[in-house]
Formats: C-alpha cells, sequence, structure tokens
C-alpha cells in the first residue's frame, strides 16, 4: 500500500468513525480475524482490533447504536455522548493506521484523523436536528438505516481502493458542513417565536 493510499485510508475510516464508531472497530475486527483483509506490515498496530475482547465490546457498542439511532431525540442524546469519544476513536484509528516512525507525521495523522471525525459526527448530529424536527415518525429509520449501509459500503471501498474512498469522503465532508449550517438555521427559526413570545 502506497503512502497516498494509506493517508487516503486513514482520512476515509476516521470519517466512518464520525458516523459510526462502534461498527467500524467491529467490522475491522472481524476482518482481521477471519483473514478477509490482508493488512500490510505497516498496518500489524491494528492487530489489537482483532481481540475477541474488543470485538465484542465494539459488537454490543454497534448493536446499543443501531437502535439507539433509529429513536427520535435519543439519537440526538446519543450524538451528545459521543461527540467525544468518536473524534478521539476516529484520530487513534487513523494514528494506528499510518504507524510512521516520524512524530511530527504522526502528531498530524492524529489531528486530522480526530477532525475527519469529529466534523462527520458534527454533520450526522445536525443532519439528526434536522430530521427531529419533521413531525412524521419514520425519517429517523431511514436516515439511520442509509447511514449503516453507507458505512458498510464506504468501509468496504476504503479497504479495496482508498483513494476513490477518500474522494467520496471529501465530499461528505462537504455535506457534513452544510447539514451543521442548515440544523443551525433550522434550529433559529424554531427557536425564533418562543424568543418572541417570551418578549
Amino acid at each position: 500500500m502506497s503512502a497516498v493510499e494509506l493517508v487516503a485510508l486513514a482520512a476515509s475510516i476516521s470519517l466512518l468513525a464520525g458516523w459510526r464508531l462502534y461498527l467500524v472497530v467491529f467490522a475491522t475486527g472481524l476482518a482481521m480475524k477471519f483473514g478477509w483483509v490482508a493488512l500490510p506490515e505497516q498496518l500489524r498496530t491494528l492487530d489489537v482490533l482483532a481481540n475477541n475482547w474488543i470485538i465484542g465490546i465494539a459488537g454490543a457498542g454497534a448493536f446499543a447504536e443501531f437502535f439507539a439511532d433509529k429513536i427520535a431525540w435519543v439519537d440526538s442524546i446519543w450524538d451528545t455522548v459521543h461527540s467525544v469519544i468518536r473524534p478521539v476513536g476516529g484520530a487513534l484509528l487513523s494514528l494506528a493506521i499510518v504507524d510512521s516512525a516520524d512524530p511530527s507525521w504522526q502528531v498530524a495523522s492524529f489531528l486530522l484523523g480526530g477532525g475527519a471525525a469529529f466534523i462527520a459526527h458534527a454533520g450526522k448530529a445536525g443532519a439528526r436536528t434536522l430530521v427531529n424536527v419533521s413531525p412524521e415518525p419514520f425519517s429517523n429509520v431511514v436516515v439511520s438505516t442509509g447511514e449503516d449501509v453507507a458505512t458498510v459500503g464506504l468501509f468496504a471501498l476504503a479497504i479495496a481502493n482508498p483513494v476513490a474512498a477518500v474522494l467520496i469522503a471529501l465530499l461528505l465532508v462537504a455535506l457534513s458542513i452544510w447539514l451543521v449550517i442548515a440544523a443551525r438555521r433550522a434550529l433559529t427559526r424554531l427557536l425564533e417565536p418562543k424568543r418572541r413570545e417570551a418578549v
């Protein structure tokens, strides 16, 4: 795997961790344990993800998140709790993937991975805020299921073709930023009448 592909893989996995950290760790651990992914030598630090305990914990987290993410406002509470966990997880995954001997490259990888995961997380949380203010009850299930499918699909693409995955990931970053701005505007419009009534 070339340096460009490693950086692309780290960026893609970090972004996906911002959406579904537990699912990404679980899928990576299973893929490594059963030999579905042949890791190059420089990624051997990720071997810890194939540990039965790590797979079990990540699987339990993915299971809980699968259901919590489909219930209006429970998903927003879940996202709030994970506002630190997902970016840190994305940063650590990025650091483990790059695994450079150069400390400055490690710090850059950690910061960029954490930043990518935070942007993806913020976009997800912003989208959920927009969905939660909609009157019908099914949009949460549809959006959450779409995120599940997109995460698995992009994860598979990141393993097979990291450069293509990072291009899609960059589009998702732009979408995430737009969703944060749109959610902020929607909340402002929603709260404005209540502020006027209070005055």
